[in-house]
């Protein structure tokens, strides 16, 4: 066994004596889901941190996080070499990546330490480690939306990790490596509804959705006879559904995960995830052949276990979800 898979079963174990999550009911290995073309959904504000709950945040084991990428894998010289665009990452010896540092399962900066931790900061610290040999040696800038091709296009950064859905038309101003991930609608109920397992059970049902985002256009094919009332905000929806106002709440699986990590034990998934399916992609320069070297990054890690690993740190140890999704199908 390699020291690696080592590593890996040692950070599983851990984790299972250290927090014995339950599986959601019901809920099978999934994507996460963007809501549309936003961004991961940074933590709530002030409304948020006012909400009353007799539950607390469950917080990211940063031990075992930061054990894991440390025992991602380093590219031997020759393959650093091969790729110009990983040559060029050598050369300067940092990794410069475009991201965000507010996303709380993806990207969020630890204020305790000031290092950023999630999905997408641990993908880009492996492959920093990856061509560096050092997960650390990385600059984060900061991106919005808006901003995600042009500090590519600009040079002024060599990748961007964050969730980062690839569309026909950014592959006319960048490329994409992965993906690595895929995203879908989901429906969050209270803990104790039996009722509804899946998007079939909405049908008459009160169904809130977030105005702005894909939920309504989604709701309104998937379950054409659900009642849907629209809210401006998240918080403004889990009100309701708290309140009994609606039986439910269909937003990105992100969003609802979120949700889930915010007020432990409150909330479930129900069913599978469901409408159309958005894929996550690492951007790169235009045709630079750092696409089939990230890529070449992502079948390892994929192949070894880490990528399940890493999610199930991030994300499945804290939403009370003992299994991980399979993977896309890189270059699919």
């Amino acid at each position: 066994m390699s020291s690696t898979s080592r590593n890996n079963m040692h950070l599983i174990d851990r984790r299972s004596a250290l927090i014995g999550f339950g599986a959601v009911a019901g809920v099978a290995a999934f994507g996460l889901a963007g809501c549309g073309d936003v961004d991961a959904p940074a933590p709530e504000g002030s409304g948020d941190a006012a909400e009353s709950s007799d539950t607390e945040e469950i917080q990211l084991d940063t031990q075992a996080y930061d054990e894991l990428v440390a025992s991602g894998p380093v590219a031997d010289a020759a393959a650093v070499e091969a790729s110009t665009w990983a040559s060029k990452v050598k050369e300067a010896g940092k990794l410069r990546v475009g991201g965000v540092q507010t996303s709380m399962l993806f990207c969020l900066m630890n204020e305790k330490d000031n290092k950023v931790r999630g999905f997408d900061a641990g993908l880009f610290q492996m492959l920093t480690r990856y061509i560096l040999g050092d997960e650390n040696a990385y600059e984060l800038t900061q991106v919005t939306s808006d901003t995600r091709e042009s500090v590519l296009t600009n040079d002024q950064v060599d990748t961007v990790f964050a969730t980062y859905s690839i569309t026909d038309d950014r592959k006319k101003l960048i490329s994409f490596a992965g993906p690595y991930y895929t995203t879908q609608q989901g429906i969050l109920v209270m803990a104790d509804n039996g009722d509804i397992n899946g998007v079939d059970d909405l049908a008459g049902k009160n169904v809130a959705a977030q105005s702005g985002s894909t939920g309504p256009t989604v709701l309104e094919e998937y379950a054409p006879e659900a009642k849907i009332q629209e809210f401006t905000t998240d918080e403004e929806a889990r009100t309701a559904l708290e309140q009994g106002r609606v039986d439910a709440y269909v937003i990105d699986v992100t969003m609802l995960m979120s949700d889930m990590v915010k007020r432990p034990g409150k909330y479930k998934l129900a069913g599978e995830e469901f409408g159309p399916v958005d894929a996550y992609g690492i951007g790169l320069p235009l045709d630079s052949d750092g696409v089939s070297f990230v890529n070449g990054f992502l079948e390892q890690i994929e192949e070894s276990g880490l990528w399940a690993d890493l999610w199930q740190v991030c994300i499945g140890d804290r939403a009370e979800i003992d299994e991980a999704p399979e993977p896309p199908a890189i270059g699919a």
